[in-house]
């Protein structure tokens, strides 16, 4: 094996090694993962892939897979941000709807206790 194809396969597994222990301490933060965690995660991942890709092609595997990294990390996080923002915005609107059609019940009810009432 050459050096260079050694120098590749120690970036590579240096490259899962830290993939896996982010993994493994976002995963021991508690709860589920949100959605721009989830994006950052996904990005992170694919950028480090990317990079390291990129990185092999001009030598230098290490510094194109960190690179790739943190830049998709933030480019993920943005994404997943985006989206959480639309979850939150239609879990918002639901509550709402939801308000709402209980006032309406709450409004018939009383419509139907006053058709009910005589009249004097």
């Amino acid at each position: 094996m050459n050096a260079n194809a050694s120098a590749v396969k120690r970036s590579s597994s240096f490259v899962a090694t830290i993939a896996i222990a982010a993994t493994l301490v976002t995963g021991c933060a508690g709860g589920a993962l949100t959605t721009r965690e989830k994006g950052a995660g996904i990005g992170a991942l694919g950028g480090a892939s990317v990079g390291g890709l990129i990185g092999s092609a001009v030598h230098h595997p290490l510094a194109g897979a960190m690179i790739g990294t943190v830049l998709g990390a933030g480019a993920g996080g943005l994404i997943g941000d985006q989206l959480q923002g639309r979850d939150n915005a239609a879990y918002d609107q639901d509550q709402q709807i939801y308000r709402n059609q209980q006032e309406l019940e709450n409004q018939r009810r009383d419509i139907d206790q006053l058709r009910r009432r005589p009249e004097y």
